[in-house]
């Protein structure tokens, strides 16, 4: 069974994850629990974004990934929809910025096809102009699921014509230039991947807490926390402890 939060004493983490992908869940619970309309609960878990995006590079961190939108999530009201990616082109105008000024470089991965014609264009300035930053990695999954990333992955290798290695196969992914994923962590109490990097956590750490999404993004005590429980994880890659198989001590 994987492991919710402990909130075990504050510690200096000896361990860093070079790439951590977060699962931003509970906006609309955060919003409710509070008396607040839901869809303030959205604009609330972008409040502090560049500031957690700054302490977690400054820790060492090198890539940092933001589940925002799935495929699925269409299927919400319009109304919804609607303010989201309005919210979305906000904040990556302001991204722009920050990027530049902090030298970072962004990414921004999923399908363009179903966004708004500005939206998909902003994206590709985002990761135009700060596509030689050095400072650290930056993604937004925005439109994006695991399964079809892969489907169209696939489709480009077979119209490539020429028989892939793991290796190759990736680079025809959307998030084939990005780390593998050290630590996956998802807020509001849900204990499931929901379709998110399914090639990308082959070997990730998953940490499941329950504060949601907007407690999260502003508190850096829960930052330190994500990155002391990683510090306590035993990362074998299916390999096993080294052990003394002579019998001597």
């Amino acid at each position: 069974m994987f492991k919710l939060f402990k909130k075990n004493k504050p510690q200096t983490s000896t361990k860093i994850p070079q790439h951590i992908a977060f699962i931003c869940d509970g906006n609309r619970r955060w919003a409710e629990k509070r008396g607040l309309p839901p869809l303030m609960g959205h604009q609330a878990g972008i409040a502090n974004f560049e500031n957690m995006v700054d302490w977690f590079v400054k820790k060492g961190v090198s890539t940092i990934t933001f589940f925002i939108f799935s495929t699925e999530n269409w299927n919400r009201s319009d109304e919804e929809v609607n303010f989201l990616m309005d919210l979305f082109y906000t904040e990556l105008n302001k991204n722009l910025k920050h990027a530049l000024s902090h030298n970072l470089r962004y990414r921004v991965i999923g399908s363009r096809d179903r966004l708004p014609k500005k939206l998909a264009k902003l994206c590709d300035e985002l990761e135009e102009k700060s596509s030689e930053n050095t400072g650290g990695t930056v993604v937004f999954a925005l439109n994006y699921g695991g399964q079809d990333e892969i489907v169209r992955a696939v489709n480009a290798a077979i119209d490539n014509g020429e028989p892939v290695t793991r290796e190759g196969f990736e680079t025809f992914l959307d998030t084939g230039d990005l780390l593998p994923v050290d630590l996956m962590v998802r807020t509001s109490n849900e204990c499931r991947i929901s379709n998110f990097l399914l090639w990308k956590l082959a070997y990730a750490e998953l940490l499941f807490i329950p504060e949601h999404w907007p407690d999260l993004v502003k508190s850096e005590k829960l930052w330190q926390r994500v990155l002391d429980e990683y510090s306590t994880r035993d990362r074998r890659f299916g390999g096993g402890k080294k052990k003394n198989y002579s019998g001597k001590k």
